[in-house]
C-alpha cells in the first residue's frame, strides 16, 4: 500500500508560479485526508506561502503534508504551526561565488532580453536560481522565451566549468538553479524517506518533467514509482483516482 504521494509543483499543481486553483485545492485537501504528501519543488519557502499554502484550509490535515523548498534542501512539517526541520544553507562566500560566475556567464551568452519582470537572481537560502524574465514574468512570456532548454543549456554549459563543485540544474520554463553537489528531487526523495522512514516503494512520484534532462526525472531515477503527467488538469484526474483507490482500503 502507498503512503507518501510526492508532487513536483509548477506544471504539475498549478501554472508556473501560480496559485493552485480552486478544484485543485480541494482535491489536494481531500488527499491530505487519507494519505501523506509531500510537494517538492525548485521554489524558495515563500513560494510555497503563495502557492498552496494560502490555497488550503489550515486544519489538523495539514499535518499530512510535507513540504520540501529548493529540491529538499529545505524540509517543513505542520506542527500546529509549520516548522522549519532543516535548511541546508550556502554560506556567505560561497553564494558570492555562484552569483559572481552566474553574472559572468549571462555576459558570456549575451542574450538580449528587452524585459523581466522583478529580480532575476535571487538568493533561496539552499539554492541560488536565475530566472531569465524575472520572478513575476507572465506565463505566456516565459513558456515562449526557452521551450527547447537551448537557452538554459548554454547558461549550465559555463557554469558546470567555472563553478564545478556545484550543482547547476534547469529548473521551471525559464530558471537556472545553483545547489550544493547531488542536490536534486531525487535527493528530496530520499530525504523524505530517512525522515518519515517510509521506503521508497511505498510512495508515488507525479511530475510533469519526468524524462532525462527534465528537473523532475532524478525522482524516477530514485527508484519511486512515477507518474509523468502534462498540466494541473491531468493531475486532478491522478488524484481523483488515487482517492477512489486509496479511499476504499
Amino acid at each position: 500500500m502507498k503512503k507518501l504521494i510526492v508532487f513536483d509543483l509548477d506544471g504539475t499543481l498549478a501554472e508556473s508560479k501560480s496559485s493552485l486553483d480552486a478544484e485543485m485545492a480541494a482535491l489536494l485537501n481531500e488527499l491530505l485526508g487519507i494519505v501523506k504528501v509531500a510537494i517538492i519543488s525548485g521554489g524558495g519557502w515563500p513560494q510555497f506561502e503563495k502557492q498552496i499554502l494560502s490555497n488550503l484550509p489550515n486544519d489538523k490535515r495539514l499535518e499530512n503534508l510535507m513540504l520540501l523548498p529548493t529540491c529538499g534542501t529545505q524540509f517543513y512539517q505542520y506542527k500546529g504551526a509549520w516548522k522549519k526541520i532543516y535548511s541546508e544553507d550556502f554560506n556567505a562566500e560561497e553564494k558570492k561565488k555562484i552569483i559572481d560566475a552566474l553574472k559572468n556567464a549571462l555576459d558570456t551568452v549575451g542574450f538580449n532580453i528587452e524585459k523581466v519582470w522583478g529580480e532575476t537572481i535571487e538568493d533561496r537560502g539552499s539554492q541560488i536560481t536565475y530566472s531569465a524574465l524575472g520572478q513575476q514574468a507572465p506565463i505566456i512570456e516565459k513558456t515562449k522565451w526557452d521551450p527547447d532548454f537551448t537557452k538554459r543549456k548554454k547558461i549550465q554549459e559555463i557554469l558546470s566549468e567555472s563553478i564545478p563543485e556545484f550543482s547547476v540544474h534547469l529548473g521551471g520554463t525559464t530558471s537556472v538553479d545553483i545547489t550544493k553537489p547531488g542536490i536534486d528531487k531525487g535527493y528530496g526523495i530520499m530525504k523524505l524517506r530517512d525522515k518519515l522512514d517510509i521506503k521508497i516503494e511505498e510512495m508515488i512520484f507525479i511530475g510533469d518533467a519526468i524524462f532525462p534532462g527534465g528537473n523532475d526525472y532524478p525522482a524516477k531515477e530514485s527508484g519511486v514509482a512515477s507518474i509523468r503527467i502534462n498540466s494541473p488538469e491531468e493531475s486532478k484526474r491522478v488524484i481523483e483516482t488515487i482517492v477512489a483507490c486509496l479511499g476504499t482500503m
